[in-house]
């Protein structure tokens, strides 16, 4: 199993995240796992990924077997889980008001992957997403944010960098390229 990618993004977020997605190149063996605050609203995220990116893109399915070179987007009001090698969905309770929600995602990757995981949270309005973070960076992983300053709604990262020390934010342009430089290198 190669490198596990997980993203947050919430308000604000869907730009940033075309752009690290359409970064990725099309030999990228990553997993790729994304946590969009959606609630119970209909989506087609999977859809816009996979029409601008160079990965296939869908709603994880419940006990669904990860493969590399393939993005995961957890369903409208769905928590996505990762077990290793495989991903698991539930209808727990609301985490940060929000579910799907980012931290599940997180602090399951960081338990299942370790030090293979890099975490990624983009603009949002709450502060989901800084508990999983800290458990990526203490389980060895890597923790990235977007620069508070570029972020439309910066709550998310800055609350991951109150609660944790991920590497120094980053534009989204430069989330990007370091990403795509990740992905290059497994």
């Amino acid at each position: 199993m190669g490198a596990i990618i997980v993203i947050a993004t919430s308000a604000g977020g869907l730009d940033p995240l075309l752009r690290i997605v359409t970064a990725l190149p099309p030999t990228c063996r990553a997993s790729v796992f994304i946590v969009q605050h959606i609630g119970t609203n209909q989506s087609i995220l999977p859809d816009i990924l996979y029409s601008r990116g160079n990965l296939p893109a869908a709603f994880a399915q419940h006990g669904e077997v990860v493969e590399r070179g393939r993005i995961y987007v957890a369903p409208p009001d769905h928590h996505m889980r990762l077990g290793f090698g495989s991903t698991w969905l539930d209808r727990g309770s609301k985490v940060h008001f929000a579910r799907p929600a980012a931290d599940p995602l997180f602090i399951s990757a960081a338990k299942a992957y370790g030090e293979r995981v890099v975490g990624i949270i983009l603009s949002g309005a709450n502060g989901d997403g800084a508990d999983g973070m800290r458990a990526i960076t203490a389980h060895g992983g890597l923790g990235l944010v977007q620069d508070l300053n570029e972020a439309k709604f910066p709550e998310m990262p800055l609350a991951a960098l109150r609660h944790d020390h991920p590497e120094e934010p980053l534009t989204a342009d430069r989330l990007a390229e370091r990403i795509a430089a990740h992905c290059a290198d497994l």
